[in-house]
């Protein structure tokens, strides 16, 4: 971790010889008492530095704000003038007690250009890897709205030649006021999902459903997503982790547990929003925030274990609480198991009440496969 008066930047390496690099890195503010303005800034300027010192680019960007309604132009103004990437901004408040926090995914030796409607496509070699984020619609409620973003992400993902079942790797919903909205989310989804070939017998899209808020209190639903084109049948798995997890058709919803990607230098895995659940689709430890923390983390383990996979493989992870008090607990948790991992903690209620945290996590794995392409 490097470490200002004003900003602390945790960067994770992932690098192959006469490949692409991979990195990861969490920005936070450290003085709670600057302005917004000044907390943007000095998160544009830590990015900067970083990238150059990296020799990376941006593929991806998600902005975490305390107060998305006041603070986004003006975000947009200060660090995203001209975006070069895909970039996502939502409300999800940095439990630190600062306005904004900045996750960042760069990469070495790849072409970066728009694809036009917040698209951005990363090139390298045979793959086109496809960044969307921030997208949102008109619709009366969540269910309108969700239909109508996956409706246009799949006519924009066949543009580029691509299909929502073959390409999509991962998606993310952040839903205003969940316990209200998010089962409209899910009417849509599965309804969109069966048109498209996605299904209890086919597969589903590794996803995170959480809280997050949009600036015009109007939006009730954001999409972020991510797919690749040129990958050939085989490099997609989905993980399962039946001694743990149940799959999710079970209780009504549809999306995979976790993905991993093979490709001929490396292994992507990516665990969807995981809790503190049992192979029976039930919360465990109700009430209980430090329990709920550790079956959280025996769940994901279970998932990178299937991909041949461990903790030491990731890098980056998501966390999001329900109750801003669990914050001192939780931050001594993560930071005594995983001092070096780059993270970030946020207010952001999971679609269900009685679970108190969930995370998230992206990881990266050195391997030989000479079945496939290199990255």
């Amino acid at each position: 971790m490097q470490q200002g008066k004003n900003i602390s930047v945790e960067i994770s390496k992932f690098e192959v010889e006469n490949s692409v690099n991979e990195y990861h890195v969490m920005i936070h503010v450290e003085n709670p008492m600057l302005t917004f303005a000044e907390q943007a800034s000095a998160v544009s300027d830590a990015f900067a530095d970083a990238a150059s010192e990296l020799g990376a680019k941006p593929v991806f960007k998600r902005y975490f704000l305390s107060d998305s309604a006041t603070q986004t132009d003006a975000l947009f103004a200060i660090a995203e003038k001209q975006s070069e990437c895909a970039v996502s901004v939502v409300e999800q408040p940095p439990l630190n007690g600062t306005k904004v926090a900045l996750w960042a995914y760069l990469q070495t030796d790849v072409e970066v250009e728009s694809a036009g409607n917040g698209m951005f496509v990363a090139k390298h070699g045979d793959f086109k890897h496809i960044w969307s984020g921030y997208n949102y619609s008109d619709g009366k409620d969540s269910e309108e709205q969700t239909r109508t973003l996956l409706i246009d992400y799949v006519a924009q993902l066949q543009k580029l030649g691509c299909s929502l079942a073959d390409d999509c790797i991962r998606t993310w919903f952040f839903v205003h006021d969940i316990d209200n909205n998010y089962g409209g989310v899910v009417k849509a989804r599965n309804e969109v999902f069966k048109t498209q070939n996605l299904t209890s017998d086919t597969h589903y899209i590794s996803s995170t459903g959480i809280g997050g808020r949009h600036a015009n209190h109007k939006v009730l639903v954001e999409l972020d997503h991510y797919a690749v084109s040129g990958l050939e049948k085989g490099q997609i798995n989905f993980l399962y982790a039946p001694t743990h997890l149940n799959p999710t058709y079970e209780y009504g919803v549809a999306f995979e547990r976790g993905t991993y990607v093979d490709y001929a230098d490396r292994r992507h895995v990516f665990i969807s929003g995981t809790a503190s659940i049992n192979n029976k689709g039930e919360v465990v430890h109700v009430g209980n925030i430090v329990k709920q923390v550790e079956r959280m983390w025996e769940n994901v383990g279970a998932l990178l274990k299937e991909a041949d996979c461990s903790f030491d493989d990731l890098g980056q992870m998501i966390v999001y609480l329900r109750d801003m008090a669990d914050y001192a607990v939780v931050k001594r948790m993560f930071d005594e198991r995983f001092p070096s991992t780059p993270k970030v903690i946020t207010l952001a209620p999971v679609c269900r009440p009685g679970w108190l945290i969930e995370m998230e996590c992206m990881g990266a794995k050195r391997q030989t496969n000479k079945s496939f392409k290199a990255y």
